[in-house]
């Protein structure tokens, strides 16, 4: 009791006291306190607001934004007590984050398509922004950045070369943040259909208004030119095809005949308007409409077989608590790719859901094969690209799993 009332007198301004040994994973960095590690409330922070977090000693232990409506009570700004959570914060640490970037642009060369702020792991709960081409599109995801968002946008004005700012903060993550969805012009002129963006020598159209996530996988960019070169002289079935990121790189890459599955119409209509644009022969190509799990069954049923699966599925499972329920979906898809690859063929496959682990996913990629009764080989693991970065803390931003696996019968 005396602790606790030593916090109160030591409070500014509204602020969290931690339960008794609930302080140890933000002594780790660790940027999450969950409701069930908070034992008082000091003042009635709105959501959003800034507070100080003290552990149950009355030791300050970091500065954080609270939300009230999520069981992530509150997500890290800053382990220092002397910093101050306002517009210059942000300014700086977007700035920092986008150094990060030019620094070691290396390592993600050939392109004008690239994240500048990935949430947590740039010291940034919540905020996702991407740029295409001139276009930046953001992401406001958490209460924290939505209580800033006008000090966010003003800086991302700043960004040489932007001529417009779009939001997509659709997430089911704001809902669980006590927030509806955003979508719309920020600011600048508006856009045009599509943005041409250019990636290790293909160029795309990406639709930021409707397409998935902010409009195109950013994360999957190293892994698309790494199956560009497993694919030569092989049939290939691309699943979840999107809009052509695997398709088309799998065609540049000499295969000798690709099969695009998608369920939705609009994004095979952008894969050929990606493939024309490339002036990519559609000789080698076929187009399939239709829920993959359904196509699966039907070309297992049909004797079909292919030389290398490409499995890039949506999040089956938003948290861990989602992960047994998207565990059989995950092994449904791998189980029948393996029974479609022939013998020396080669799976690629994804897991992008946060809920589930590399140590779970490669169980689940390993039951499948177990029970296709194929002998399987992981030949390499594959990761988000390098400007999607994970900090050493944070290891759930670690969120994209791969594994190109070798398949002999």
């Amino acid at each position: 009791m005396l602790a606790s009332i030593l916090v109160w007198f030591k409070l500014l301004m509204a602020g969290l006291i931690l339960k008794p040994g609930r302080e140890e994973s933000l002594l780790r960095r660790h940027p999450w306190i969950f409701s069930g590690a908070v034992s008082e409330v000091v003042d009635t922070p709105e959501a959003g607001a800034t507070v100080d977090v003290y552990s149950s000693h009355g030791d300050f232990l970091a500065r954080a934004a609270y939300s009230p409506c999520s069981n992530i009570r509150a997500r890290i700004w800053s382990w220092n007590q002397d910093e101050k959570i306002d517009a210059s914060f942000f300014y700086h640490t977007i700035k920092q984050s986008m150094l990060l970037r030019e620094t070691n642009k290396i390592l993600f060369p050939e392109t004008n398509a690239i994240r500048l702020v990935h949430g947590e792991s740039d010291g940034l709960p919540g905020l996702v922004v991407d740029r295409y081409n001139d276009v930046i599109v953001v992401q406001l995801l958490t209460a924290g950045v939505e209580y800033w968002r006008d000090e966010i946008v003003e800086v991302l004005k700043e960004i040489p070369g932007t001529a417009a700012i779009y939001e997509r903060s659709e997430a089911d993550v704001r809902e669980l943040e006590g927030l509806g969805p955003q979508k719309g012009l920020l600011w600048g002129c508006e856009l045009e259909e599509h943005i041409i963006i250019v990636e290790n020598g293909l160029s795309f159209l990406v639709d930021v208004r409707r397409g998935h996530k902010t409009g195109f996988y950013l994360d999957q960019r190293l892994n698309r030119l790494i199956t560009r070169k497993l694919v030569s002289r092989r049939d290939v079935l691309d699943c979840f095809s999107y809009t052509g990121g695997f398709s088309l790189n799998s065609l540049l890459g000499g295969a000798s005949s690709v099969v695009a599955v998608d369920s939705s119409s609009d994004a095979l209509g952008t894969l050929l308007a990606n493939l024309e644009y490339n002036q990519l022969t559609r000789d080698h190509l076929g187009i399939l409409e239709g829920d993959v799990f359904q196509v699966l069954r039907q070309f297992r049923d049909q004797d079909k077989s292919f030389d290398l699966i490409i499995l890039d599925p949506p999040k089956f499972a938003h948290t861990a608590s989602m992960a047994e329920r998207a565990a059989r979906g995950y092994k449904d898809i791998n189980l029948l790719a393996f029974k479609l690859l022939r013998s020396g063929g080669v799976l690629v496959t994804f897991s992008c859901s946060g809920g589930v682990s590399n140590d779970l996913f490669q169980k689940i990629v390993a039951g499948a094969a177990l029970d296709a009764g194929v002998d399987a080989r992981i030949l390499t693991y594959l990761h988000q690209d390098a400007d999607h970065p994970v900090a050493l803390n944070f290891p759930e931003g670690a969120y994209l799993k791969g594994l190109v696996v070798s398949v002999m019968r």
